[in-house]
């Protein structure tokens, strides 16, 4: 354990779960024809109905909803349970930490999201928190998510390290005092710390 450091936040997507970007734009485009292409554009990019998902403007069965599935519920669990890859070396790393460090997940997500994730990998028993955008309607790189965070979890930022696969989130999380740590899973260039894998995340923080 590393002099000083009592709590570990941890990233889900590019971390925790192996798709960095998760894969539910380019899943979407698979459960729809070409005709509707120019719709789903327009509800991604200019509408930006993820965006308003993710920061708790929309639930889970509105945006499925209005993305045009027809059971927005099941839609949710085929995606989480069939299209994203728990890294193998999560669950083994946390087991090491889990008495040396408070594990914090600090995630940009879709609340019922976050929530079926961490339910159907067997994750909450691993976190003291789990800190989602949309619950706090704010998000990563906002300074006000890690101020929301710190206070929630009642730690200082001198205490925590926090791991991320976004060079952008880690330097807010500087910026308000945290430790940070490149998870390097997109060939990012980053100042600081930087690893590849859970191995060597633990070497690094003992």
């Amino acid at each position: 354990m590393i002099k000083g450091y009592t709590t570990l936040i941890l990233d889900m997507y590019g971390v925790i779960i192996e798709e960095s970007k998760g894969n539910f734009i380019p899943y979407t485009y698979a459960h729809f024809p070409e005709s509707e292409y120019n719709r789903l554009v327009r509800q991604f990019k200019q509408e930006k109905l993820f965006t308003k998902a993710g920061n708790g403007e929309m639930s889970s069965n509105e945006f499925l909803s209005e993305l045009g599935y027809k059971d927005p519920d099941a839609t949710m669990r085929d995606y989480i349970e069939n299209h994203l890859t728990l890294d193998k070396g999560f669950i083994p790393f946390a087991e090491r930490v889990k008495d040396k460090y408070e594990l914090v997940l600090l995630s940009n997500d879709v609340s019922e999201w976050s929530e079926h994730i961490t339910k159907h990998f067997g994750l909450d028993k691993y976190f003291s928190h789990k800190i989602i955008s949309a619950n706090l309607k704010c998000r990563k790189p906002e300074l006000e998510i890690y101020d929301k965070t710190l206070e929630l979890i009642g730690r200082s930022a001198a205490e925590c390290i926090f791991v991320d696969n976004s060079v952008k989130n880690l330097h807010s999380a500087e910026e308000v005092g945290m430790s940070a740590i490149l998870f390097n899973r997109d060939n990012e260039h980053f100042e600081g710390a930087v690893v590849y894998n859970f191995d060597e995340l633990l070497g690094y923080i003992g």
